[in-house]
């Protein structure tokens, strides 16, 4: 389809994106306030320190900042079991995403009576009945929720969950219920403050199992600054995955199998793109870059397959695979080509946004379509996310990491933060 069969995946050894993080370095709880958390300001080299409340002075006016507006949900469900000695132990269900038949994720939310995930199981040995149940209390009314076994595939289990309230949604079911996820590094029961910290403040869709870390640092004040300076904010939605903290256990980046996550895109964004202008447009997060880029490489898809078909791409397709945006780069489509195609393909599907799965990987050698610039969050070790802190400045990413944990930068999903500049077009 891409006639570019030469094509080599970079092997790349992860080895070389290591480094010592001691457990001193790492945020294991928020900053007092939002905006207080350390801002390092990158250029092709380190051009500024500052803090979050002072963003606004580092970003050009009629610049535009793109938000991923994805709300973490209480993923994580607690059955009590009673063994014959009166013990009690627990088996924890890990929602990760909904099946294919309750997908969008906006469906499986909005589900009532039952709904199907993908889930983890802790103590899944101790797990024996055919279904677990408890009795909750929900608006002043008791509710019977059950969990059953589907199916059992590599350590992943397909839930069936079921309720006796046929008006109550599975939301309501998982914030009565669940637990805020928090990132498996942090080794202690989520707090009341955790469910509102980790959260951004303008979360409103409903999907993520781990927070887009890098809005954390975002309120209203930083807000007014924003606009203060004729700064644009835009939104759209990635829901992040578990798959976000999964370290890369392969030698080479090649053999690394990348996460899917699910990005819904209005085309009133993608109509933005289409016509995007010389000023920068920055994405706040590693997963608002992903959604960005991955934008870009679905419209070059739908181009490049309607040209060679003389039909659209059906929407079974319409998702990117992990090495596709290095295979459609022969293209060379312009950025309001690639988006018109979008809009096109969306018109011609009577939608106004696009829903679609993405498993971009950006490696070094990576060459931005859409964004300028990152705001993000200092990250793990041999982690796919420093991947794409290397694909920006080369080896420099080093020079960066030991200035900040020589100067007590907070590292990880609660830690400080740097904008990037980026240069490699």
């Amino acid at each position: 389809m891409y006639l570019c069969s030469m094509f080599i995946k970079p092997k790349l050894a992860i080895q070389d994106f290591n480094y010592p993080l001691p457990d001193t370095k790492i945020a294991y709880s928020p900053a007092i306030d939002r905006a207080g958390s350390k801002l390092l300001v990158w250029d092709q080299t380190i051009i500024a320190e500052s803090n979050y409340s002072q963003i606004a002075e580092f970003i050009p006016s009629n610049a535009t900042l793109v938000f991923n507006n994805s709300k973490v949900i209480a993923a994580r469900i607690l059955f009590d079991k009673i063994n014959a000695e009166k013990q009690v132990s627990s088996i924890e269900i890990f929602c990760l995403e909904p099946t294919e038949k309750y997908t969008p994720v906006l469906l499986a939310m909005q589900a009532t009576k039952k709904v199907e995930w993908n889930c983890l199981v802790g103590g899944a040995k101790k797990w024996k009945e055919d279904a677990l149940t408890k009795q909750v209390i929900i608006n002043n009314e008791t509710v019977l929720f059950s969990a059953k076994k589907i199916s059992n595939a590599d350590g992943k289990f397909i839930i069936e969950f079921s309720w006796d309230h046929p008006n109550l949604t599975f939301s309501e079911i998982l914030t009565a219920i669940g637990n805020i996820p928090l990132p498996p590094y942090i080794q202690r029961k989520a707090s009341e403050e955790d469910k509102d910290r980790y959260q951004t403040t303008y979360a409103i869709e409903e999907g993520s199992v781990a927070a887009p870390t890098a809005g954390l640092h975002f309120n209203t004040a930083i807000f007014e600054s924003l606009s203060n300076k004729k700064i644009h904010q835009k939104y759209l939605t990635l829901h992040v995955g578990a798959g976000t903290f999964m370290p890369v256990k392969s030698d080479t980046i090649d053999e690394h199998n990348m996460h899917a996550e699910f990005i819904e895109v209005d085309a009133s964004l993608i109509q933005f793109l289409a016509n995007k202008s010389k000023d920068p447009l920055i994405a706040v997060g590693t997963t608002s870059l992903r959604s960005l880029e991955s934008v870009y490489w679905l419209g070059v898809k739908a181009f490049v397959f309607k040209n060679n078909n003389g039909v659209n791409i059906s929407a079974n397709e319409m998702h990117l695979g992990q090495w596709e945006a290095y295979e459609l780069a022969a293209h060379n489509v312009p950025i309001a080509q690639a988006m018109n195609a979008l809009l096109n393909w969306l018109q011609e599907n009577n939608s106004n946004k696009l829903i679609a799965k993405t498993q971009l990987m950006v490696t070094p050698g990576y060459q931005f379509k859409i964004c300028d610039a990152l705001i993000t969050n200092f990250h793990q070790p041999k982690s796919t996310l420093l991947l794409i802190i290397a694909a920006i400045t080369g080896d420099k990413w080093k020079m960066v990491y030991q200035h900040a944990l020589e100067n007590d930068y907070r590292f990880l999903s609660y830690g400080d933060g740097s904008l990037f500049w980026i240069h490699n077009r």
